[in-house]
């Protein structure tokens, strides 16, 4: 694989997501930039490049914001540790040649958010998948991607599950549309294998797995499948919306809440758990 220093740095979404959070709370003391200059000590041009996302914030610098902005202790705690972890350079950084900039984002916030909602449509979640349900989709999906590149991309799905059972797990709920469960991604035997995973894992504590019925008349899902990613303390929360050749975070705070409120009507329109998992038994039994 290429040296994947050679990637140009960026702020990750994280880091976005700060500078977004210091200039909205700015804004609601009403403070000008000149204000919190004499507050803090920190330069107006500074501070006009910390909320512009030109630059990572230093956690010093953001403890001073926040306290001058009176946060409480919570929130001033979140918002240091995002300029404190922000950036950190997980097992993935070693996978960065093979994978797309928003995957490696989303990797980075998995490993440090409390919470993972998301609704599928035609495939079971990553941090669900099998290797060989992995490598099939893969495999059909990624366009250009060379064997090798594959077999990585795999790799890399495999351990980003381990969220799912670290100490202080992510907290995941899934809810899977009924035509991803009756596919056959890989074959017979994969999807076989791939049932019985969801089985395994729907016994976790933290994991909530439901199914989104055919029969179910229009719903929010059938705007397309997303992926929410929660933090605690402040509205850092985000959104990803995957596309075939790019992807799309939702950052701003009103606009995350909208598929919030659409996450919970589809999981209210869904099977509820019992139901879905034994559906997903079903399924699996009528495979060889």
């Amino acid at each position: 694989m290429a040296a994947a220093a050679a990637r140009p740095r960026q702020l990750t979404v994280r880091q976005r997501q700060l500078a977004n959070q210091l200039r909205t709370i700015r804004e609601s003391r009403g403070l000008t930039l000149e204000a919190v200059e004499h507050l803090t000590g920190i330069t107006t041009a500074k501070l006009s490049r910390l909320e512009l996302a030109k630059t990572p914030a230093k956690p010093a610098d953001v403890d001073k914001i926040a306290r001058a902005y009176e946060c409480d202790d919570k929130l001033r705690e979140s918002l240091v540790a995002v300029a404190r972890d922000g950036n950190k350079r997980g097992w993935w950084f070693n996978y960065l040649d093979v994978l797309p900039p928003w995957l490696a984002d989303q990797i980075s916030l998995e490993s440090s958010a409390t919470s993972f909602r998301t609704f599928q449509v035609q495939l079971i979640p990553g941090l669900l998948q099998t290797a060989d349900y992995a490598r099939a989709a893969i495999n059909r999906l990624a366009i250009g991607a060379s064997p090798e590149d594959v077999e990585a991309r795999v790799r890399v799905r495999r351990e980003r599950q381990a969220v799912l059972t670290q100490p202080n797990p992510l907290e995941m709920w899934a809810v899977i549309h009924e035509t991803a469960l009756r596919s056959l991604v890989g074959g017979e035997a994969t999807m076989r294998g791939q049932l019985e995973k969801l089985q395994e894992l729907a016994v976790l504590p933290n994991v909530t797995i439901q199914v989104m019925p055919s029969e179910t008349g229009v719903h929010q899902g059938m705007n397309g499948p997303f992926s929410i990613l929660g933090f605690p303390g402040s509205d850092l929360d985000v959104v990803l919306l995957e596309g075939l050749l790019t992807s799309e975070w939702v950052e701003d705070p009103q606009r995350v809440s909208v598929f919030d409120r659409a996450f919970r009507e589809i999981a209210a329109e869904a099977w509820p758990v019992d139901q879905s998992i034994n559906f997903i038994t079903e399924q699996k039994d009528r495979l060889k």
